[in-house]
Order: structure tokens, then C-alpha cells, then sequence
């Protein structure tokens, strides 16, 4: 059954589901369908599914043309019918993996899921989890369920996990171009998973089980917090220095070895960076060892919103202004610059504390006209248009995300007091801006 199945994969006769067509599971069907390989995709939302088989992307960095050019060819098509899984051969799992209010792994859309198309299963599939977890979740949560279902993890079906890699925006990697790492719950699963990803990724990384390939995707992004974190301490000891971090962190990257620039920002964004640490500290407690050192790290990331509140505070009083019934524009609302992604974003986190201190709020964000629905936030807000007359209006403006569509002179000419937390005005100096 192994050797049928990657057969199947590797002459392109086999389809490919993928459930979750989010800012991962949509590229990787477009990856797949312009590699001759038809796909399924899947999603709860009919709007999602509509739009693809309409040929239209609700993704500022994915083209409608993209969309269009496979799903004209009966390569691509989507739905919410999850009783579709039967006619798949491998089946990806791009889901949501959270963390509840007590910061503990929320895995509710992946086990809810596998619980919705267990009926639907078959023998001779393979099963692929993309979303970041603990290690141990594709063992211990996905493997039960499967062989509840009869199935022998290996021989009758196989199961992997290969974590993605996607970064939206990025013009410099797209997803057939980032190396996969690929773990098999067993030597054959891990076959099955090498050939299925190798269609459409240059370079395919196999581990040795599903619980490397977990703990990999967590190393990948704890790496970038803790380092984060520590640019974010050495941001604030240089402020209370009255030294220029941006000047030392663009000195410190001159050394051409030993050393990897990290910048500081308002907090941090995205759905990896900010929750998949607490991944790791939540399961590294089932084995008596405290992560200190990644635990401090979100600390300081997760406090940057406040230190940020509190320069702009500090500024407002210099000009005789309370926080409270000021008007405080902020420019950008995505988690990163020239995206529409707004999971986690600081922005928005930012927005909540002037919230509670009695600010007038204001965002602009052109690719986010409407402040969207959220699960933690909600602003009846939409993007505002600025103007020189706006600015003049607005009692401090702070550059939260630094999207390169703005008109930075144009802020700098009109507003009243700059609270930047991006490093755009780093060669200027001037009373209206503070770095923050």
C-alpha cells in the first residue's frame, strides 16, 4: 500500500486535501495545483470557499490571477463538504492552534477536525499536520483517534508532521523555495510524507520522528523571541542611556561573523512568535523542567505594548496633555509591515490600553479598511485617510507598523508628536519624535 501510494503521489494521478484555507493552507494549494497536482481545499467558512472557486483572493500578497490560473484548469477547487476527504490521497491539516486564556495549547481545531472527517477516512491516505504544537501532539492525539478508526499507522495509513514555514510578504521565499522538515510516525510514514512534499518544495528535511519535527518548528521561533526579547531589554536600557539603539544595532551588524541583527518593536505579532513558546514551557512542565529562559523572554515581549503606552504618556505630559481625551492616530494595524495579517498584532494590543486610559482612537491601515472580527478585540473602526489637516488634528501619531505605502515625510511635516517603535526616523532628529 505504501509503495501504491507514492506511486500515485509521485505521477501526479493522486488529489491533495488540505483543510484550512488560511494564510498557510492557500499557498500551499496553489503550490501543489501549479504543480499539476489537483487539490481540494477546505474550509468552514463559505466565504473562503467562494471566493477561490470565484477566482478571488482575500490576501493582499496572493494575486486573484494566481487563483484563477489553477482553478480554470480543474486544478484547484474548494468547499465545505468535509465528506469530500474520501476522494483525497493525502489530506494537510493547515489549522489554527491557539493558546487558551491561561496560555496553555488550545488544540481544538485540530482534534475537532480530526474528529469530523474520521468518517470519511480511508485506507492507503496519508495524514500531514502543519500546525504548530507541542511535541508529542501528532502521537498523542492524532494517532489514537486514526487507529480507533482501524487503521495501522504505517502499514494501512500514514500519518506525519511537517511544520510550515510560510512568511507572509516576503518576496524573497514562497513556499516551494523554504526547505521542508518532514517527521513520520514510522520509517514508512515518513516515505509516504518525503515523496507527497517533495512535488512541490526543492528541498525536503526528513527527521527521525514526528516529535523532532515538532520540536524543530518551536526552536525556529523561540529563537527569534528570545532574541526579541533580548533587543528589547537592551532598546529600553539604551533609552534610559540616552543611547540610539538603532545606531548600535546597525554598528553591531557590521561584525561579519558571530553576530544576527534582531530589531525592537511595540511587541510581537504573528501567530508563531508570540504563542509557540508557551508551547514548549506548557509541555516541557509534563517533564519537571522549568524554561526559564524562554519564559523571561515573553515576559519582556508580551510587557513591550505597556513600555510603549508609557513614552507615549511621557510625551503627552511635556506638552501639557493628559492620555486621557487624546487623540492618538495609529499607523498601521497588521503585525508587520506591508501585510493584512492582524493575528496578535501589537497594534492591536496598543490599541486596547489607550482604550482603557480614555484615548480618542484612530488607525490607518490600507490594507485593512475595516478594523476586522477578532476573538480577543473588537473596535468599531475603520481606516482613516491621512491628510495634513488630520495630523494637525491628531495629538500624537504612533508608528506601529512601518508599511512602506506611507507618506513618512508627510507625518513628519504635520503631525504634532511622533511615537515611533519602528525605527523609521533613525537619521532624524527632532522635538516631535520620541523613540519608543
Amino acid at each position: 500500500m505504501k509503495t501504491e501510494l507514492i506511486n500515485t503521489i509521485k505521477e501526479k494521478r493522486g488529489v491533495v486535501g488540505i483543510i484550512g484555507m488560511g494564510y498557510v493552507g492557500l499557498p500551499l494549494a496553489l503550490a501543489f495545483s501549479n504543480s499539476n497536482v489537483k487539490v481540494v481545499g477546505f474550509d468552514i467558512e463559505e466565504s473562503k470557499t467562494q471566493s477561490i472557486n470565484d477566482g478571488i483572493s482575500y490576501f493582499k500578497h496572493i494575486s486573484s490571477n494566481s487563483i484563477r490560473n489553477v482553478t480554470q484548469k480543474n486544478l484547484f477547487y474548494a468547499t465545505t463538504d468535509f465528506s469530500e476527504i474520501s476522494r483525497v490521497d493525502a489530506i494537510i491539516l493547515c489549522l489554527p492552534t491557539p493558546l487558551n486564556q491561561y496560555r496553555e495549547p488550545d488544540l481544538s481545531y485540530v482534534t475537532n477536525t480530526i474528529e469530523t472527517i474520521l468518517p470519511y477516512l480511508k485506507k492507503g491516505q496519508v495524514l500531514s499536520l502543519e500546525s504548530t504544537t507541542y511535541p508529542g501532539t501528532t502521537d498523542e492525539e492524532l494517532a489514537p483517534r486514526i487507529t480507533k478508526q482501524g487503521f495501522t499507522i504505517g502499514t494501512d495509513f500514514f500519518l506525519i508532521y511537517s511544520p510550515e514555514r510560510e512568511d507572509p510578504g516576503n518576496p524573497n521565499f514562497t513556499t516551494s523555495t523554504i526547505p521542508k522538515v518532514v517527521g513520520g510516525s514510522t520509517e514508512d510514514c515518513l516515505e509516504v510524507g518525503v515523496a507527497l512534499y517533495e512535488c512541490i518544495i526543492e528541498k525536503v528535511i526528513p527527521l527521525s520522528s514526528t516529535k523532532s519535527a515538532e520540536l524543530t518548528k518551536l526552536l525556529e521561533n523561540i529563537y527569534r523571541s528570545v532574541n526579541i526579547g533580548l533587543v528589547n531589554e537592551m532598546k529600553i536600557i539604551a533609552d534610559k542611556m540616552n543611547i540610539d539603539i538603532w545606531e548600535v544595532i546597525d554598528a553591531a551588524a557590521t561584525k561579519p561573523f558571530g553576530f544576527t541583527p534582531f530589531y525592537p518593536g511595540p511587541g510581537l505579532g504573528g501567530h508563531c512568535i508570540p504563542i509557540d513558546p508557551f508551547y514548549l514551557t506548557w509541555k516541557a512542565k509534563a517533564y519537571g523542567v522549568t524554561t526559564r529562559f524562554i519564559e523571561l523572554s515573553g515576559q519582556i515581549n508580551t510587557n513591550m505594548p505597556e513600555w510603549v503606552i508609557g513614552k507615549v504618556s511621557d510625551a503627552l505630559n511635556k506638552e501639557s496633555k493628559s492620555l486621557m481625551n487624546s487623540k492618538i492616530l495609529v499607523l498601521g494595524l497588521s503585525y508587520k509591515k506591508d501585510i493584512d495579517d492582524v493575528r496578535e498584532s501589537p497594534s492591536v494590543e496598543l490599541m486596547e490600553l489607550l482604550k482603557a486610559k480614555g484615548a480618542q482612537i484612530y488607525y490607518s491601515d490600507p490594507y485593512i479598511p475595516v478594523f476586522p472580527k477578532m476573538r480577543k478585540h473588537s473596535f468599531d473602526l475603520k481606516s482613516i485617510l491621512i491628510t495634513p489637516e488630520l495630523l494637525q488634528e491628531i495629538d500624537c501619531t504612533i508608528i506601529s507598523t512601518d508599511h512602506e505605502v506611507f507618506d513618512y515625510d508627510l507625518i513628519h511635516a504635520y503631525s504634532k508628536l511622533i511615537v515611533d517603535t519602528r525605527g523609521v526616523y533613525r537619521s532624524i532628529t527632532s522635538d516631535k519624535i520620541v523613540r519608543a
